[in-house]
């Protein structure tokens, strides 16, 4: 058989499948919504977990960390570690505050101004305010970065709140698991009710599948329509998915941006891209033609002509 043709003989079952699904409207509508449903809940959550990635991405301010330089040392000598520290591939910014700068500042803040003038001298040293870069924003990062700026010399104290960043992303590793087992668990309701679909639509049509064997037609020549029948059932479940995903942000969006605003924030909520969109359609397909093959195997390899 050539290239041609058999290339040709599975186009026309693909619209041939095709066309068998659309005179059974109303069935195929609530299989691929039942899909949509499926699919829908993991990708929800999917974008859930990558806008608040997204959102605290930008609190780099939490993960800055503060260090106090020795009292002794010059403000050359912290201007030195400032530029050693920027050309670290795992620090994003450094800020230097003189101890002049903190004394003003926290004179400003405190009211104890009457207070401050009657010391003798700054009590306040030289500090290093420094932002790791993205990568280096986790506990184990933010504890690496900290221990080789505690070990450079005339550095006093490295001080760093990362109680909050372990519990965040052990929250988030919780909501990530949660994600990849409601994901498998949902895949498998798409393997299961596709299967089902394609056993009642075996039953329907076994008179004809008994009549392709007795001409000679093989398991595999008699599966092939119901193999692309789960493709179109699994494509259809993923183009309504990516839908409903897409009027949920939309419907989020406005009170999300409001609540940003709030908070002096221009974060604005994020939906399913291009590229996972076109994954979420691949995986749709898959489980379709993977329920389709599952049932159709074995129901047809059980019809034998009579």
């Amino acid at each position: 058989m050539s290239l041609q043709t058999w290339s040709a003989r599975h186009a026309q079952t693909l619209v041939g499948s095709l066309g068998r699904i659309a005179q059974q409207p109303m069935a195929a509508a609530m299989t691929m919504a039942v899909i949509a449903v499926a699919l829908a809940l993991p990708l929800l959550l999917n974008v859930f977990l990558d806008n608040t990635r997204a959102a605290t991405a930008d609190w780099n301010e939490a993960f800055d960390l503060s260090v106090y330089m020795d009292k002794k040392a010059t403000g050359a000598r912290a201007q030195t570690l400032a530029k050693q520290l920027r050309g670290r591939s795992d620090v994003a910014a450094v800020r230097v505050i003189t101890a002049d700068e903190a004394l003003a500042q926290f004179r400003t803040a405190s009211g104890f101004g009457n207070a401050l003038d009657a010391l003798s001298d700054n009590p306040l040293p030289d500090t290093l305010v420094v932002t790791p870069a993205p990568a280096a924003s986790t506990p184990e990062g933010l504890e690496a970065l900290k221990h080789a700026i505690a070990a450079a010399p005339d550095v006093q104290t490295v001080q760093a709140d990362t109680e909050w960043v372990k519990r965040l992303h052990a929250l988030m590793d919780i909501a990530n698991r949660v994600l990849w087992l409601t994901a498998a668990l949902l895949a498998l309701g798409v393997v299961l009710v596709v299967g089902n679909t394609i056993r009642l639509d075996i039953l329907n049509r076994r008179a004809e599948i008994e009549v392709m064997k007795l001409v000679g037609a093989t398991d595999g020549f008699a599966r092939r329509p119901f193999l692309y029948s789960g493709i179109w059932y699994g494509l259809g479940g993923g183009l309504l998915a990516l839908l409903l995903v897409g009027i949920a942000v939309g419907l989020l969006a406005g009170a999300v941006r409001r609540l940003a605003g709030l908070y002096g924030s221009e974060f604005h909520l994020r939906g399913v891209g291009f590229g996972p969109s076109v994954v979420v359609l691949g995986v749709a397909v898959a489980l379709g033609w993977l329920g389709s093959w599952l049932a159709a195997s074995r129901h047809i390899k059980a019809i034998e002509p009579t």
